[in-house]
């Protein structure tokens, strides 16, 4: 994950976040990068990641990470605490605990933390309007810390019925606020003279989150029932609230109230069904999940006389997107010698209504059957070949279904297209993969096409740059991955996975379409020694540049380095130095018939924490 929270698993940035398995409405947005950055470490026992899921997940068109929540088991009651800090006045604190009796297991954690990034941003962009012919330059640049206040607990509760049936219970929420000063320094640019000006704005900024999740398992002989019932939201507020203080020519300064205000509840049914066959073992589920997203935007001028507001009607409206999926499934794995072979056929309709708070609500159905095939052949106990297929549809971001324009900076407005349909994705893999003693790899290459691929449209009005969203892209691309840990012993672990890719994109513009073909790449190191009752940890990343549609973006890289040590039985200590290089700055640019547009995004992530855990047993 970059520094900004996107997240690219071999190159591809279509990634289903899920949380013990199953989606909540805090990760189904962009916000999900707030979110995991201000997660505790400490929560998580593991990170799963499936590049290519069986027709049993609904991964949205793309790769699944599964973050998988620590739970102790053990009998007995355990607690601990861990805390850290950090420069810029940032620190954080949390306690977990748990009780395990013969039937019932029940655990739970608070934190509270100071969290904060330091952003910076530049962007220049050249404009030609079409229509009118005129044309202009607007160049934007800004620095601001943005400092957050996160509260968090969690308790869930584990109760066996009998030695086969269990039931499982657990709640959660969030909390983050933060009220950034933000400082845009503007510089327009046309043939009728220059403005620049200072737009500043204040906050507040808030968003909270829960979750609740009941779920029943019974096992028996090879056979596994799986029920769960989940609940989950996230209530938001922008204010984009901001005074005008111009510099040249010099007026008076203006003021304008704005806010955007989101919801989002995602309502979940899973069944899951598995049991043994004559040549191996098959599954069925349903799936059946409901998620409505309400986004209000208010923007308004404010006489500084009177502190009058008139609503613009242009940037003031409200929506919802009702998105309803129900799937079915059914997996049969077969095995035959050193042969085994995973079939699935999902079956998916999909129903999305968009209704305005004032105009015609637009409706939408798709129904699709999507296929997975999962082959491997044995060579012996240490190495075997795979060959993977999946189709899929992937669901339009409810943002990009806005019927009406939405505020986002002094150069950009945003405006959805309720029209989207889903993209339609599909995905080949063949690879080999090796587990001896010591060494553990794999090489694989792999294949992925996207029809109905949604892009941006851009026009003018008043000389303000509009971005909307169109289908009716493609993206290829194909490249090859690998990956090699080797352990010589138990002290020392090294590891390496990369891979390249070449990806083809045809993405409309006003004057035909544009293609655009380019090569890209990543690679990651990590190594590990432990000594005595210290262990030092080492990770690096580099992303090369690459393609966007009408488009490109830079190079990221990051190195950290972590040493731990155990002071006593119960206690460690932790030193992390987080992108030691700084190397998080992203650039990018565009260029369309329209306008060219050149800049960056820097989101400093260079840190040094120091922190402790303290268990109590």
């Amino acid at each position: 994950m970059s520094a900004d929270g996107k997240i690219l698993v071999k190159g591809n940035p279509e990634v289903t976040v899920l949380v013990d398995g199953k989606p909540t409405a805090i990760m189904s947005g962009d916000d999900r990068a707030v979110a995991l950055q201000t997660m505790s470490g400490a929560d998580i026992a593991s990170i799963e990641v499936i590049t290519n899921p069986s027709a049993a997940y609904n991964a949205n068109g793309g790769a699944i990470l599964n973050i998988v929540l620590k739970r102790n088991r053990k009998p007995g009651a355990h607690a601990q605490m861990q805390g850290s800090a950090t420069d810029q006045g940032l620190w954080n604190v949390g306690t977990s605990g748990d009780l395990t009796t013969k039937n019932i297991s029940v655990h739970g954690n608070l934190a509270y933390r100071h969290d904060g990034t330091l952003k910076t941003r530049s962007s220049a962009v050249d404009w030609n309007n079409p229509l009118s012919g005129q044309a202009g330059r607007t160049v934007q640049t800004s620095e601001v810390f943005v400092r957050r206040i996160v509260d968090s607990a969690a308790l869930g509760v584990d109760y066996a019925l009998s030695a086969a049936d269990s039931l499982s219970l657990s709640t959660r929420y969030n909390a983050r606020r933060s009220r950034p000063v933000f400082d845009t320094l503007n510089v327009n640019s046309t043939p009728a003279g220059e403005s620049i000006y200072h737009r500043i704005s204040y906050g507040p900024n808030e968003q909270s989150d829960d979750g609740t999740s009941l779920g029943y398992s019974h096992q028996d002989a090879g056979t596994a029932l799986k029920a769960t019932l989940q609940r989950s939201g996230t209530v938001g507020l922008i204010d984009k609230s901001y005074s005008d203080v111009f510099v040249a020519p010099a007026r008076a300064t203006g003021y304008s109230h704005g806010a955007t205000r989101s919801a989002r509840h995602l309502n979940q049914g899973t069944l899951d069904w598995t049991g043994p066959s004559e040549h191996g073992k098959w599954g069925m589920g349903l799936d059946i999940q409901n998620k409505v997203d309400d986004i209000s935007n208010y923007q308004a001028p404010v006489d500084p006389a009177t502190g009058a507001e008139t609503p613009d009607p242009n940037t003031t409206n409200g929506y919802a997107v009702t998105t309803t999926l129900t799937a079915a499934y059914l997996t049969d794995q077969i095995r035959h010698g050193q042969w085994e072979v995973l079939l699935g056929g999902r079956a998916e309709r999909m129903a999305l209504r968009v209704s305005p708070g004032q105009g015609i609500t637009q409706t939408g159905h798709w129904q699709a059957f999507n296929p997975s095939l999962h082959l491997s052949y044995a060579f012996d106990d240490k190495a075997d070949l795979t060959l993977n297929y999946r189709r899929s549809l992937q669901r339009p971001d409810p943002r990009d279904l806005n019927p009406f324009t939405t505020y986002i900076d002094a150069q950009n407005l945003s405006r959805g297209n309720p029209g989207l349909k889903p993209q339609r994705l599909t995905s080949w893999e063949v690879g080999t993969n090796l587990d001896t003693a010591h060494i553990t790899g794999n090489v694989s290459v792999f294949y992925r096409n996207s029809r109905d691929t949604v892009t941006d449209a851009r026009s003018f009005s008043d000389n303000v740059l509009i971005t909307s969203k169109q289908n009716g892209g493609q993206a290829r691309s194909t490249g090859i991955t690998s990956s090699l840990d080797w352990t010589p012993d138990t002290k020392l672990h090294l590891g390496v996975d990369g891979g390249a890719y070449r990806v083809l994109l045809d993405t409309p513009d006003l004057t035909g379409p544009v293609r655009q073909d380019g090569v890209s790449g990543y690679l990651n190191l990590r190594a590990a020694y432990s000594i005595g009752q210290n262990d030092v940890s080492l990770d690096a990343h580099r992303q090369s540049a690459g393609i966007t549609p009408l488009g490109r973006y830079g190079a990221t890289s990051s190195l950290n380095l972590t040493w731990k040590r155990q002071l006593t039985k119960t206690l460690g200590l932790t030193v992390n130095a987080n992108d030691i290089f700084d190397g998080s700055k992203r650039t990018y640019s565009t260029e369309t018939s329209t306008f060219r547009q050149a800049g960056f995004d820097h989101f400093v992530a260079r840190r040094l924490y120091v922190g402790f855990v303290k268990k109590f047993e």
